[in-house]
């Protein structure tokens, strides 16, 4: 019985131990009275707790509900939420600029997943993590921003999210250092500024939804306090076409209509340093001009063709070498009307075109066929042509090779290709005539920090390689009997090299429990990746919760769907959890499923 007995209480002595040694005695030279003491209160308490409580071998310990008054924007997670239908978002990693926690009083980094309280019961359209700023897209289509880039560390008052582009049914964002795209679910590209400051109106300007000088917004209801503008084909688009997604690297933004059109944008002037616009020449407003339409013909020439002798010797240059045309000098490139106009990309007006990717330098598409076309900075191989391909910059769009090392009677097809900063990751479809098919997930580029999943930190990585633990993985399908492929539905790169993915690994047609695992890998000396240590990570690692089990990202239906107002929108609203991987940091918010 005392043996039984002993070890019921022995976590409990445990516990009593160490809350007694966390303090500090002043006196230590009567150590019998402190010995009986302690046996005294050790006594005292196992009487006591044997006849208040019983406690099992196999007692499952207390849940607790989280209350929705006491979450803040910096809520530790410790145990699941009560409430099935309340929403909560999460974020860990880095919160230097005020990008996860706006409201909060510390930017020390959050270490593991944290509840997002400005999030909570709210499913967004989308969101989007810059270095200094972020921003999204509430259920009802309108833009919101935060941040220390946004507000200015200096600014005084409130920091929560600001209400911006209002009434254009926003889709997607896309974030540069001093501009936010927004995508309209009606095709139109709008751009505004990062800066609160620079947002403002000027003293007798026209709205910008007025459609003439003298503005009539405000007879529509339409008046407007934020300036932005929206940017326009340069080439005429098709009866019915219109833009349906778009892609940012630090300079440059691609976008694709709805009939397979490629068209790029320069949002400063280091937008075609690499190659990465697809063209050379383009026009932009005259701000010298006193007319009302005037526009001056400009150039950016890539700097392996301005100075194609730039790496032959390790000495600097004496004077840089100038890659903008001269008439580009006086023009300030940071407003939102530097240049209004979206360019189609020559090379590839004969090209049907399915998906578009932006790397920090790089540019990618995706034909109707399966096959990867990429263009730009290439330093690190994360173009992926190969390891003979040495050039650090590629200006023609080029064909990447997805089947190296396969056999001969297995095609491949590439189902999906995603950029962030100098690595790139390319999910290929395998189908062979006796074996099952199966999906790859090959990543090329600048693996120091582990980013591309091969077990390996390596700094250039040309020849795309399969992510261990990743790639070739099936599961037995119940209903029809056979191997289906374990697909990566979801990848999301940060420019600063760590990775999240959302794996199928138990999926609904074989009877799962309907969730995505959450897979983690690469940079983490901020902690984004979620697992509370600062060491990086160089294979695929699924992340956990804090009582041990698997992070799996779900969908569900939703009673009630709020906006960041606090108003409902919608009842019974289809949303899903999905991942964002920003600069330095993590987030996993619901989204309004298509």
């Amino acid at each position: 019985m005392f043996k039984r007995a002993g070890n019921n209480l022995r976590p409990h002595l445990r516990r009593l131990h160490s809350h007694a040694s966390s303090f500090t005695p002043t006196a230590r030279g009567n150590g019998v009275a402190l010995t009986v003491a302690s046996a005294a209160a050790v006594a005292g308490t196992a009487i006591w707790y044997s006849k208040t409580k019983l406690v099992y071998n196999d007692a499952e310990e207390p849940t607790m509900a989280v209350s929705k008054d006491k979450v803040t924007s910096a809520s530790r997670i410790t145990l699941k939420p009560s409430d099935p239908n309340s929403l909560y978002s999460l974020v860990w990693g880095s919160n230097s600029n005020k990008t996860l926690s706006p409201d909060g009083p510390s930017t020390d980094p959050i270490r593991t997943p944290t509840v997002a309280g400005f999030l909570n019961d709210v499913a967004l359209r989308d969101l989007q993590l810059h270095e200094t700023h972020a921003a999204c897209v509430d259920a009802r289509g309108d833009v919101y921003q935060w941040g220390d880039g946004f507000y200015g560390k200096s600014a005084a008052g409130a920091r929560t999210p600001k209400l911006t582009l209002r009434g254009k049914n926003i889709v997607q964002l896309q974030l540069t250092h001093g501009k936010v795209y927004a995508l309209s679910a009606s095709g139109k590209v709008y751009t505004l500024a990062a800066d609160v400051l620079q947002q403002e109106l000027r003293t007798g300007a026209p709205t910008p939804s007025s459609d003439s000088w003298w503005g009539t917004g405000w007879f529509w209801g339409e008046d407007e306090t934020i300036d932005f503008a929206e940017l326009h084909p340069a080439e005429k688009l098709g009866r019915k076409e219109f833009f349906v997604s778009i892609a940012t690297g630090k300079s440059h933004l691609l976008a694709l209509t709805s009939k397979g059109r490629v068209f790029a944008h320069p949002v400063n002037k280091n937008a075609n340093q690499y190659g990465q616009l697809g063209f050379r020449k383009f026009s932009v407003p005259d701000p010298a001009s006193t007319k009302m339409v005037s526009h001056l013909q400009v150039e950016l020439v890539p700097k392996s063709l301005a100075d194609p002798f730039s790496n032959s010797t390790r000495s600097a240059r004496t004077t840089p070498t100038k890659s903008a045309s001269d008439n580009l000098t006086n023009i300030d490139d940071s407003k939102i009307r530097f240049c209004p106009n979206l360019f189609e990309v020559p090379v590839l007006r004969d090209v049907d075109v399915a998906q578009i990717a932006a790397g920090g330098r790089s540019s990618f598409v995706r034909t109707t066929n399966g096959r990867v076309l990429g263009w730009g900075a290439n330093e690190y191989g994360q173009i992926g042509l190969g390891s003979n391909v040495s050039l650090d910059t590629i200006t023609v769009p080029t064909e990447v090779i997805l089947w190296r090392m396969v056999p001969n009677k297995t095609s491949s097809k590439c189902l999906d290709v995603t950029a962030g900063g100098d690595l790139t990751a390319f999910t290929v479809l395998r189908e062979g005539d006796k074996t099952p098919v199966t999906t790859d997930l090959l990543m090329s580029g600048n693996g120091q920090y582990g980013g591309l999943g091969n077990n390996t930190y390596s700094s250039g990585q040309g020849n795309p390689s399969r992510v261990k633990g990743i790639s070739g993985l099936l599961q037995y399908n119940d209903r029809t009997e056979s191997l289906d492929p374990i697909m990566p539905e979801e990848i999301s790169i940060s420019p600063t090299g760590h990775v999240l993915l959302a794996l199928d690994s138990s999926s609904t047609s074989s009877d799962g429990v309907g969730g995505r695992d959450l897979m983690v890998w690469g940079k983490n000396y901020d902690s984004e990746l979620g697992n509370g240590k600062k060491s990086s990570v160089a294979v695929p690692t699924s992340l956990e919760t804090s009582d041990g089990a698997r992070f799996m990202l779900m969908a569900k239906k939703c009673k009630v769907v709020n906006d960041l107002h606090g108003k409902k929108w919608k009842r019974n609203v289809k949303v899903e959890q999905r991942v964002v991987a920003g600069y330095g940091n993590s987030a996993v918010y619901w989204k309004i499923a298509a």
